[in-house]
């Protein structure tokens, strides 16, 4: 189990993250890319990412096992920066925490019970050696974790942003209604709210301190089941949380998807522009002036269109804006608007295909 402890301080420190992380992204996602688990969600993902990667995850399995402790410098506080900046963090890492990771990241997996302890840890060595030695052992791992960004995290990232955009709207709105109490109360099922002391399932038995640091809650994507924690107690704390997924999985943007042509009226862009930052159906409706059942239809429509996504929150549904939906009210109804910016979807131009809200 982790267990998080609070004190007043902190609980007045508690920050929400305002974008993806692009190297917890990143890196959990490796952790999907090999697990069969959550077919329903990640199985198309999986498919599609084996088939545009070359080579990248040879040199990645070194540093990420399938399971259990990874080194903290791969996931710097600079990842919701973007990608190119997170590298450079990480390229900057100094050669004795390098060093001290990478030893932790041998002595914490033991080898199978087909292989002697000596060889597995001569093994593991050998394939870390170019990571540990002199001049930029660095490079090869920042150029392997942005190859792999480019093939299985970047086409997707409008779908990652939504998807964490809508859950920072529903954490917001718990933090508005009840404090730093109801918004740890509203995180995940897998995380309890005990005050003063925040506990989790976690593969190992855990207590982390936070000493008056506060928390960065950092809703991932790609993280499934369980939380994730530095290692090192001595880092800023950060606390990354799985969000909820809807039914469909993210889709590049070959896939058509929903025309964008049902929404064409006035009554459907006041309800798009009433969204705004985010609300429920009841809102919503008493915004753009039409009834609940009305309201909850051109919901419906715009979501299917990939301009809304939608999460529960309690008993009542939570409305948000997808970056595309920003992007159409941004700049109105013209062509331009309709188009994900290259820095929202990657080299390839994506867009995505939403599913239905499910409870």
């Amino acid at each position: 189990m982790l267990r998080v402890h609070f004190s007043g301080v902190d609980l007045s420190r508690i920050r929400l993250s305002d974008r993806p992380d692009a190297l917890w992204e990143t890196v959990l996602s490796f952790h999907r890319l090999r697990d069969r688990r959550g077919a329903k969600v990640f199985g198309e993902w999986r498919r599609e990412s084996r088939a545009r990667l070359n080579g990248e995850t040879r040199l990645l399995s070194s540093v990420i096992p399938t399971r259990g402790y990874f080194p903290d410098f791969l996931t710097p506080r600079e990842g919701t920066r973007g990608m190119d900046t997170a590298l450079e963090a990480v390229r900057a890492t100094a050669p004795e925490r390098l060093r001290a990771e990478l030893a932790l990241l041998v002595a914490s997996h033991r080898p199978d019970r087909m292989t002697a302890p000596q060889n597995h840890a001569a093994s593991t060595q050998q394939r870390l050696a170019p990571l540990a030695g002199r001049g930029e052992p660095l490079a090869r791992l920042t150029g392997a974790l942005r190859g792999y960004h480019r093939a299985a995290v970047e086409p997707y990232w409008p779908h990652i942003q939504a998807r964490i955009e809508a859950d920072r709207a529903a954490r917001g709105r718990a933090l508005l209604d009840g404090g730093a109490d109801e918004l740890l109360a509203s995180l995940p099922p897998m995380l309890r709210w005990r005050p003063p002391v925040l506990e989790a399932d976690y593969p190992v038995d855990r207590d982390l301190y936070l000493r008056g640091r506060g928390l960065l809650l950092q809703p991932s994507f790609f993280c499934r089941g369980t939380p994730v924690v530095y290692r090192d107690p001595q880092l800023p704390p950060v606390l990354v949380y799985p969000v909820t997924h809807a039914d469909a999985a993210p889709a590049p943007a070959d896939d058509p998807g929903p025309p964008l042509g049902r929404l064409v009226g006035q009554t459907r862009s006041t309800v798009l522009g009433a969204i705004g930052s985010g609300c429920t159906t009841s809102e919503l409706a008493r915004r753009a002036g039409v009834s609940l059942a009305s309201a909850s239809q051109h919901a419906c429509v715009l979501r299917e269109a990939g301009l809304v996504v939608t999460l529960r929150h309690g008993n009542a549904v939570l409305h948000t804006l997808t970056p595309l939906g920003a992007a159409l009210l941004r700049g109105g109804a013209t062509a331009e608007a309709l188009v994900p910016s290259p820095e929202e979807t990657g080299a390839a131009g994506r867009q995505l295909r939403k599913g239905p809200v499910t409870s």
